[in-house]
């Protein structure tokens, strides 16, 4: 059988690379690791950092094809960041005029969470521990 450790990333191809990176930076909290333009692609390579741990890989490239958030298509779903304070968490993203869901519950858990939208209209989830 494989044996896999943990998730070592998450790549994002983003449309606008400076409004992303401050999505994910200035919003999110995600700290750069390390900045890279790659110029025989006119591409960003900027790795990010949860809680010192690498986790998003945010590249820009020119032009990149549209994906459909919604209708829910094959591939990549959303990506979701366990909170503290759920209500905390929207006040902030508030603050930022960053619109989430109405809080559910999760049917298995009994947890709550919300969603929002990165800039490219990833929904990102917050589900509070």
């Amino acid at each position: 059988m494989l044996t896999l450790n943990k998730v070592h990333h998450i790549a994002i191809l983003c449309s606008d690379y400076q409004k992303s990176k401050t999505f994910y930076t200035e919003v999110l909290g995600l700290t750069i690791i390390r900045e890279i333009y790659r110029e025989e692609r006119q591409s960003y390579k900027l790795d990010l950092a949860l809680n010192g741990s690498y986790i998003v890989e945010l590249f820009s490239f020119p032009n990149p094809p549209q994906r459909p958030s919604r209708p829910e298509a094959v591939g990549l779903r959303h990506l979701a960041f366990e909170v503290i304070n759920l209500e905390e968490t929207i006040a902030f993203l508030d603050t930022k005029n960053i619109e989430s869901e109405p809080i559910r519950i999760d049917e298995t858990t009994e947890k709550r969470f919300t969603f929002i939208a990165d800039p490219d209209l990833l929904p990102i989830e917050f589900y509070e521990r």
